[in-house]
């Protein structure tokens, strides 16, 4: 395991970002200022940025139960991800059946099944936290299905003339070589887990970001919005840069 610390090249692409973040920040700040702009139709980012401070106990709270929200939808994706693609691989009958059922999932409106879950589920933790996961799981299975497939030919070759047993095969050789995939999979599912539990929210809550979205927009309280919104951003950057990480942490990436 070796830790690779940001290139040249990371530092450069995160000073353009900010810069550029910035810049459009100071557009927006002039252009609402020179058109007279409504704070109720559109706050300036000095205005978020002041509500934020203000209402930084409130935020805070309320990001702390989407985010349990969002981890906990984010660990069942990657459970049932992970064994989903091994039986869609491994077991035809899965293939014919399994497979054709989570493309359909995918296919439905999943902002459709918000309410289902808040009746069945409720309004509590449990409906906010299966939206996460409904969100999340399909990049994961595709990821980890396009890493079991792509182990080399050659590799495949050695383990079959050292006859290993087909569990050392998949533990040894599928599960390393599916991980760089698994990982960028994660990557992929990690803001939309962010976007379901949020979602999960807007439909049925009495906490989280969402819920103070709503809370703010109803009561014109647009400045609030903003600044929720921002901190739905920033968790999501977090989460991102997270498993970015954990990704430069192991030996296989190859960084």
């Amino acid at each position: 395991m070796r830790l690779s610390l940001p290139s040249r090249t990371d530092r450069a692409n995160a000073r353009d970002a900010s810069l550029s973040l910035l810049t459009l920040g100071l557009l927006w700040e002039a252009g609402v200022r020179s058109f007279h702009v409504r704070p109720y139709l559109l706050p300036t980012p000095s205005s978020v940025l002041i509500e934020a401070w203000k209402s930084g106990g409130l935020l805070w709270s309320q990001t702390l139960v989407t985010l349990w929200e969002v981890l906990a939808g984010f660990a069942i994706a990657i459970v049932t991800g992970v064994i989903a693609a091994a039986l869609i691989y491994f077991l035809p009958i899965a293939r014919r059946t399994l497979y054709p059922i989570v493309v359909a999932l995918q296919s439905l409106p999943k902002v459709g099944l918000a309410p289902v879950m808040v009746v069945w589920l409720g309004y509590g933790f449990e409906s906010k936290v299966t939206m996460a996961a409904l969100f999340a799981v399909f990049p994961i299975v595709i990821a980890t299905l396009g890493g079991f497939a792509g182990v080399p030919a050659n590799l495949e070759e050695h383990f079959q003339a050292l006859n290993a047993r087909p569990w050392a095969v998949l533990w040894r050789l599928r599960m390393p070589a599916a991980l760089p995939n698994f990982v960028d999979g994660c990557k992929v599912a990690m803001p939309l887990a962010v976007i379901g539990a949020i979602v999960g929210e807007f439909v049925g809550s009495n906490d989280g970001l969402g819920n103070l979205i709503l809370a703010a927009t109803g009561s014109s309280r647009t400045a609030l919005t903003f600044a929720a919104l921002l901190a739905v951003t920033l968790m999501s950057l977090m989460l991102f840069a997270m498993i970015e990480i954990m990704g430069r942490l192991v030996w296989w990436r190859g960084i």
